[in-house]
């Protein structure tokens, strides 16, 4: 009999429990799975009930509202077993029914009484026999998609304005898919073909379509464990945030701002665009972010990079016209990383899309100052929500009549034909995060 307190199954619940808490899904996820002693078949297992219950979670408990007679009475963790355990039944074909079963009813013994056990096991038994009901009976096309593909009803009537229901669907389709492990190759330190050459070894490896510098891998040992992670050889970084600094007309020898830089990952990339004659100043507002920033600089051989505590809404008269270059990476809903943060889509607001549309106003306003003339601020965000993109960019220009708005070229010309200034990336367009990006340039 397996050992349930350190299965891969009952560590689920766990960390679903600490998700539901507060605990960001990666981070909690990657720290349980240093801490277990699971062979890698069951951490690829864990792994995927994790993601998976909370990419289908409103999709699960529609299947489940029949069978649980008081919902609001039973105990989180109960909850989310029977959540990972119609997980499996529906979307892993490869594990067997009866494991399902036999496991979690252990794991409702190990953490519960007896009665829990006789719940969870007539719960499950009662699912088996009668089967899920079907979307169809939703007649609310919002609350229909919103169940059926696990978002937010906000975030579906916001997309279906936006973008319409041919696109949003689309997107809708390819959040719930398995995300990519991307990674950006360090040029500080040795060629791309060095680099694609030590990887695989251990991986098989795929140039990236987007991405100039990017890479996909396929999943096996952890990434940061490996001699090219350690060597600085390259950093993990998703292809649509790669973009970002390939479209800023970066040059050797200019000084730039990152304003909102944590964890570093495009501040490293200027460092190593502009060379060792130029220099980046990477912002936070809290000093343990800052240390990342430093962290990651110095772990890929970057010395030309400068850390600050500094928010980036506090004036700065002595930076005035400093700056050759400014990237604004703005704080925003995250609603582009639902494939890799899939919390994402039950944890925001449409008030914070519009409290973060105010705040990135505040930003760049007091960011524009700090550029010189003729200088480049690049705004992003890894949001899909035109509120804090181009209705951002649109009343920032309205107040800045200094500044005009250049179309933004990628480094493999991404969607170049496009009639917008500004690049918008959708994650179903090539499996990448949800960005936005858009230079404005100072003309006076």
């Amino acid at each position: 009999m397996t050992n349930q307190n350190n299965s891969a199954r009952n560590l689920a619940v766990d960390i679903l429990e600490k998700i539901d808490e507060g605990s960001f899904s990666n981070i909690q996820l990657n720290q349980d799975i240093k801490s277990s002693s699971l062979i890698d078949i069951d951490k690829n297992l864990l792994t995927e009930i994790v993601y998976g219950v909370l990419q289908h979670r409103l999709t699960l408990d529609f299947y489940l509202a029949d069978y649980i007679r008081k919902p609001e009475m039973t105990p989180r963790w109960v909850i989310n077993l029977l959540r990972t355990a119609v997980f499996q039944m529906e979307f892993l074909d490869r594990v067997p029914d009866f494991a399902i079963f036999n496991e979690s009813i252990e794991i409702a013994k190990l953490r519960g009484n007896d009665g829990i056990r006789k719940m969870v096991t007539g719960v499950l038994r009662s699912y088996q026999r009668n089967g899920k009901p079907s979307f169809d009976s939703i007649k609310n096309p919002v609350e229909r998609l919103s169940t059926q593909y696990s978002v937010a009803p906000w975030i579906v009537d916001q997309m279906l304005y936006e973008l319409g229901e041919e696109k949003c669907i689309s997107i809708l389709k390819s959040i719930n898919q398995p995300s990519h492990l991307a990674v950006r190759i360090n040029r500080w330190n040795k060629t791309h073909a060095d680099i694609i050459k030590d990887l695989e070894y251990e991986y098989t490896v795929t140039t990236s379509a987007i991405a100039k510098d990017g890479l996909r891998l396929s999943r096996g040992a952890s990434i940061s464990d490996t001699r090219s992670y350690i060597d600085g050889d390259l950093t993990v970084q998703d292809e649509s945030a790669m973009l970002v600094a390939e479209t800023m007309h970066l040059e050797k020898g200019q000084k730039v701002l990152d304003a909102c830089a944590a964890p570093g990952g495009k501040t490293t990339q200027i460092a190593a665009m502009i060379g060792e004659t130029g220099e980046v100043t990477g912002w936070d507002i809290y000093q343990k972010r800052v240390q990342l920033i430093q962290n990651n600089a110095q772990r890929m051989h970057l010395d030309n990079v400068k850390t600050e505590v500094q928010d980036a809404i506090a004036s700065r008269e002595d930076l005035d016209e400093s700056f050759d270059r400014i990237l604004v990476d703005a704080p925003c809903s995250g609603i582009g990383l639902m494939r890799r943060k899939p919390e994402i889509r039950y944890l925001k607001s449409k008030k914070d899309s519009s409290d973060l549309h105010q705040l990135q106003l505040k930003i760049l306003d007091n960011i524009a100052k700090m550029l010189k003339v003729g200088g480049v601020l690049t705004y992003s965000t890894c949001t899909i929500l035109r509120k804090e993109n181009q209705e951002t960019i649109e009343k920032f220009l309205a107040i800045h009549p200094e500044f005009e708005q250049l179309k933004v070229e990628t480094a493999k010309k991404i969607k170049q034909n496009r009639d917008e200034l500004s690049l918008n990336i959708y994650p179903d367009d090539f499996e990448s995060d949800g960005f936005f990006i858009a230079n404005l340039k100072k003309v006076k």
